[in-house]
């Protein structure tokens, strides 16, 4: 049977964006793909990005390439959150699945939108949470599977905590690690988070600009308790330049030993085989596990691959649209909770930016 070859573009915008992480460049080792086009507004940017990609062609305005090109599968570039609705929901409405860059969304709302419209479509939107399509991640995971430190109790998650830290932090680089979260050990019952700038508490009217549009962030320090369904106790924190080699990532603690994932989390995972860190017994070290060394960047490769694969056999993409807003939600609860004072279940009912109602 005749492999099916799978025709594909990408929508960059340079200057407000431009082509996040390399999405534009993510097919070129894929045999079953054809890249066809670019679109980006900036002349100068597209040109740059067709050579880059390969692309036989370029356009200023993306709606005229979905509408002259036939495609399958476009990915969604830019870093900047501002146009993401807009730009997925003209390709979910032209036939063609989606790799958007994170963060998917500025708002639930707009990520429920995205969701409906692609069920309603008939197709499947992938995220850029690269590190989830990893074999290093999947080869942690079944090791939890399998009860390598019992049965696991906790997440620590600390943020990069640079300049950043606090809000942008969190959703920048903070999508990552709850989107990671979720994968490991599932969905979130419930969360409560304390947001303070300057040590005092954040309240509505003090959010400020972040570096890049991302939608509306606050605080230098955040603090965030998320309770799992599977029982398990997660926390998050970051703090405006507090930050230092290795400390992005998280531990996982079980019963019988812990994980820690920081600094270069894809290639090597330290193991303290031990129910308890005791630092006084030199006969309990931690250990080193070197895991498959597949880069970072060659994640976009492998959501593509997951992608085609995920269109094939009509399942969700491993990292989907769904997940995305889960992310978010992870992230928006944070500010619901400190600006209400109170733990807020899930799903929220509050589907647009908290920090938005003052």
């Amino acid at each position: 049977m005749n492999q099916k070859i799978y025709r594909a573009a990408a929508i960059g915008h340079t200057g407000a964006g431009n082509y996040g992480h390399g999405l534009h460049t993510a097919y070129q080792n894929i045999e079953n793909v054809e890249f066809i086009a670019i679109s980006d507004p900036n002349e100068s940017g597209r040109a740059k990005a067709v050579e880059e990609s390969g692309a036989e062609r370029g356009y200023a305005d993306y709606r005229e390439m979905l509408e002259k090109e036939s495609l399958d599968i476009v990915s969604v570039c830019p870093r900047w959150v501002t146009e993401h609705l807009g730009m997925v929901t003209a390709c979910l409405n032209a036939g063609c699945s989606v790799y958007c860059e994170k963060p998917m969304t500025g708002t639930l709302a707009e990520g429920d939108s995205i969701v409906e419209t692609a069920k309603r479509n008939g197709l499947k939107v992938a995220v850029a949470h690269q590190a989830v399509y990893l074999p290093a991640t999947h080869t942690i995971k079944q090791m939890l599977n399998d009860d390598k430190i019992g049965t696991v109790q906790a997440i620590y998650a600390s943020g990069k905590q640079d300049r950043r830290g606090g809000g942008e932090d969190m959703i920048v680089l903070g999508t990552h690690l709850f989107n990671m979260m979720r994968f490991f050990v599932g969905d979130v019952d419930w969360m409560q988070a304390h947001v303070t700038i300057d040590g005092k508490e954040v309240s509505y009217g003090d959010d400020h600009e972040p570096t890049e549009p991302v939608g509306p962030v606050a605080g230098d320090c955040i603090n965030s308790y998320f309770a799992f369904k599977s029982g398990v106790s997660g926390f998050f924190q970051t703090r405006r330049d507090q930050g230092g080699p290795g400390r992005y990532g998280m531990e996982i603690v079980g019963s019988e030993g812990t994980f820690s994932l920081r600094g270069d989390v894809a290639n090597r995972l330290m193991v303290y085989p031990h129910p308890v860190i005791v630092p006084s017994n030199a006969d309990q070290q931690w250990e080193a596990i070197d895991l498959d060394d597949t880069p970072f960047f060659k994640g976009n490769e492998l959501a593509i691959l997951d992608l085609i694969d995920a269109i094939e056999n009509d399942r969700k993409p491993i990292s989907a649209a769904e997940d995305a807003v889960a992310a978010l939600e992870m992230i928006l609860g944070a500010y619901e909770s400190q600006l209400t004072r109170q733990r807020v279940p899930f799903p929220i009912a509050n589907r647009e930016h908290p920090l938005s109602r003052g």
